[in-house]
């Protein structure tokens, strides 16, 4: 199939279908987003900033995993990456929204942390110790400097993925590989402490070193997941239904796989270190997520988020069946709000198993504007790289 023979634009009906869904998916999200600001006003207290951190931090790992994606294909070029290329563009470029939607957080960070109150560090050694990296100055200047890395990356490879369409340069391609590298690193890096300070530092006196890496992994899978999803969606329109093939879904359908075996074995081992240690400042993280209703989450995980995905994603088969695996990609995106809930939650209610309705309008309203907004910016160009060196390749992938 020659790329010449096909006309990548956004068609008119596809264009109509996105402009319907991202008002309606908008005005919920608009809506259920002021239910939450409301329920600031008259709800438990500090019950926003709960339910607001563990959303956030969801859908902000959508975002980044899709930039991680994006910069793992110019590194390793290939027929599989290309196909993805444009959404993944899309979802980098929904994190100026998320930047600006962080600030909720900054301003809850005296009802979030224990760690931000002069009284409380000056009674504990533990947060006495640790106050020259756990405190608001601190805190917010890393987090200016992680947005400003992934902004910086995201509006870099958009730039020059729209110079490549625009000039057919090979160079363009040669620079958005010269910082995919870089990148990656600054991703991993940045995600880490990100993960350290947002979420980990809820319960200031747990540490875990494998914590970063659940939630590299973690970014890794709600992204490929819901890119998956999103494909077998546009499957349905052209140019997408002429060109994604079984080929390119058995392709996706093994990183899948492979993430969520590495989250997995990041889960098992953390679980594993921690319990066998037995150590006091350690151990408490999992005995409030196993009592109470807690644990009934823990054992959803173990089945949802693991068990099942992976018994489910060996088969090739079903990899290559677009109705399936796009169901398996959904539920799986849902565990992934049960395991930030859980990792979060707990922490916030001192091990109480008390949902809050505020914890669903938090989630609909953060997911229904960056929604929206990413389906926005997936209008607003071709459906496929113009001029990408393997996007041949990737058209033939699984023709032959």
């Amino acid at each position: 199939m020659m790329a010449q023979m096909l006309n990548f634009e956004i068609p008119q009906d596809l264009a109509r279908d996105l402009k319907q869904w991202r008002t309606r998916i908008g005005a919920v999200g608009v809506i259920a987003l002021a239910l939450t600001l409301l329920g600031a006003l008259i709800g438990p207290p500090g019950q926003f900033f709960r339910s607001y951190l563990w959303s956030y931090v969801l859908f902000l790992g959508v975002s980044l995993g899709c930039l991680a994606w994006l910069m793992m294909q110019y590194l390793t070029g290939g027929a599989w990456g290309v196909v993805i290329r444009r959404p993944a563009e899309a979802a980098a470029r929904t994190l100026p929204l998320l930047a600006l939607l962080f600030i909720p957080i900054v301003i809850g960070v005296p009802t979030l942390y224990s760690w931000s109150h002069a009284n409380i560090v000056a009674a504990d050694p533990v947060l006495q110790h640790k106050s020259m990296y756990l405190n608001f100055p601190f805190f917010l200047g890393r987090a200016v400097f992680y947005f400003l890395g992934w902004l910086f990356c995201s509006w870099y490879l958009n730039r020059w993925s729209e110079n490549e369409d625009r000039t057919a340069s090979p160079v363009a391609h040669q620079k958005m590989a010269a910082l995919a590298g870089p990148g990656v690193l600054f991703w991993g890096v940045s995600v880490t402490f990100m993960s350290i300070d947002w979420v980990m530092s809820l319960e200031p006196h747990w540490f875990s070193t494998m914590y970063g890496l659940l939630f590299i992994a973690g970014q890794g899978l709600s992204s490929m997941a819901f890119l998956i999803a999103l494909l077998v969606l546009l499957s349905q329109y052209e140019p997408m239904s002429r060109i994604l093939t079984h080929r390119h879904l058995h392709d996706l359908g093994k990183l899948l796989l492979a993430a969520v075996m590495v989250w997995a074995y990041f889960s098992f081992s953390q679980f594993l270190i921690i319990w066998t240690g037995n150590l006091p400042e350690e151990i408490p993280f999992y005995l409030r997520r196993l009592t109470g209703g807690w644990w009934w989450l823990a054992l959803l995980l173990v089945v949802g988020h693991f068990a099942l995905p992976f018994a489910l994603l060996l088969s090739r088969d079903l990899k290559r069946n677009f109705k399936l695996i796009s169901r398996i990609a959904i539920f799986i995106l849902f565990m992934r709000a049960v395991d930030i809930y859980w990792q979060a939650a707990p922490d916030t209610t001192n091990g109480v198993f008390a949902p809050s309705w505020m914890d669903l309008t938090a989630f609909i309203g953060i997911g229904g504007i960056w929604l929206a907004y990413f389906l926005t910016n997936l209008a607003q160009r071709p459906l496929m790289p113009l001029h990408d060196p393997h996007l041949e390749e990737a058209l033939e992938h699984g023709r032959e």
